[in-house]
């Protein structure tokens, strides 16, 4: 498969005023979900100001090809401070990053936080409108509180996995970071809804208490009101829906796949008549939504042999003229080459140091009236330390003598 032409070019816009500006935000977090958190905050406007240890965000590991790509998308924005968390003047120092922050987020284990001496008393002691949000596998209590707290155990045990893949096969983990994304979103709506309470209705500070588990099992929907109405476990079904038909993915002759909806009357029925089949809405296997979902198999025999028999192209323009919902399975290629992706400029290739354009997505929420921005690129390690600290009120003495004494490293 060939490659696609460059993406549009896009740069950075340091300066760019957001409708968070003036929220600074103390992020000790790790991994996926605390940083999409706080990516999303600073594409709005917020000073994110990264803590990290010596070793970078754990991010910073997961490189391909010895790039951080992980990182430079999901630190972008941002500023780092490097210090080294073992040192004895370490907890001092962050409790003097504390005053005047609007939010914190952490991910350490839970109790962690206590036996450092920043439990959210002390912190709302230091700064009483503070927004604590502490992201954890399982939650600040509880007796799994203590476990680990990587995605993939939430995933297998939230049901998703169970739920996802072929029947005649094992479960399937999804193949990327789910449970983190899904509650890095959720808790960017958390905090969100924690500052309206402080700025605007004259609240206090609060704790936010963040587990990978609850927003994965709440984006499943009625599992445990299905199970407890039919006595039935929800079975592994690929492709298709065990609450609509038709719904699946489809071979096309020239081997790619296109995925098709029908969730309701009028478009099963347009479906059926597209594919020369009008006469089965009165047949009893396909006249309600519940009997298509119930034969399900013979259903979707009769749409594949129809889309076998176009390329994939073809068949998403005749199904389109049709009004039939219906696209293509993309891979990431296809994805960048699309003309729709183009001039909506979902993906553009940013100035990098390492690879010269590097593609990254667009702020995915589009406000009209105050947008989001990609202000700079993901910090190198330490970048801003010097910077961070000085904002902070510490002077230049008393940097040098940190940076000296290897309590805090900068770029």
């Amino acid at each position: 498969m060939s490659l696609p032409e460059p993406l549009p070019r896009a740069d950075y816009t340091p300066g760019v005023r957001g409708p968070l500006e003036g929220v600074r935000v103390l992020d000790l977090s790790r991994l996926v979900a605390g940083n999409t958190v706080t990516q999303h905050l600073a594409d709005f406007g917020a000073v994110v100001d990264k803590v990290e240890p010596r070793d970078g965000d754990t991010l910073r590991g997961w490189r391909v090809k010895g790039v951080e790509t992980a990182w430079k998308v999901h630190g972008r924005g941002k500023r780092s401070l490097c210090m080294d968390f073992r040192h004895k003047e370490a907890i001092p120092l962050i409790r003097r990053l504390v005053p005047e922050a609007a939010i914190l987020v952490e991910s350490f284990r839970p109790g962690t936080l206590e036996a450092m001496g920043l439990g959210p008393d002390e912190l709302l002691r230091l700064e009483p409108r503070l927004i604590i949000l502490r992201i954890s596998g399982w939650g600040q209590d509880g007796p799994y509180s203590r476990r680990p707290g990587f995605g993939t155990l939430i995933e297998g045990f939230a049901g998703f996995a169970d739920m996802n893949g072929f029947p005649d096969r094992e479960p399937v983990l999804p193949p990327m970071y789910l449970a983190d994304t899904v509650a890095g979103l959720t808790g960017a709506f958390a905090v969100m809804t924690a500052l309206r309470e402080v700025e605007v209705n004259g609240g206090h500070g609060q704790v936010i208490d963040l587990p990978l588990l609850d927003p994965l099992f709440t984006a499943l929907g009625p599992q445990a009101a299905n199970y407890r109405l039919t006595g039935r476990v929800k079975q592994r079904t690929g492709s298709r829906s065990t609450g609509a038909a038709p719904r699946n993915v489809y071979r096309t002759s020239d081997d790619g796949w296109v995925c098709l909806s029908a969730s309701t009357q009028g478009m099963a029925e347009r479906v059926m008549r597209s594919i020369g089949h009008g006469d089965l809405m009165e047949d009893p296997r396909f006249r309600t939504n519940e009997a298509r979902v119930a034969n399900g198999e013979a259903l979707d025999a009769l749409i594949g042999n129809f889309i076998a028999r176009k390329t994939l192209a073809e068949n998403v323009a005749f199904f389109e003229k049709a009004e039939v919902t219906i696209g293509p399975v993309n891979n990431i290629v296809r994805f960048m080459a699309d003309p729709h992706v183009r001039a909506r400029a979902l993906l553009a290739d940013y100035p990098d140091e390492d690879m010269e354009n590097f593609p990254m997505h667009a702020v995915s929420s589009r406000l009209s009236g105050t947008p989001g921005a990609i202000r700079a690129a993901a910090p190198r390690l330490g970048q801003h330390s010097r910077e961070i600290l000085t904002a902070q009120g510490f002077d230049a003495t008393e940097i040098e003598a940190a940076l000296a004494d290897g309590l805090v490293v900068a770029a």
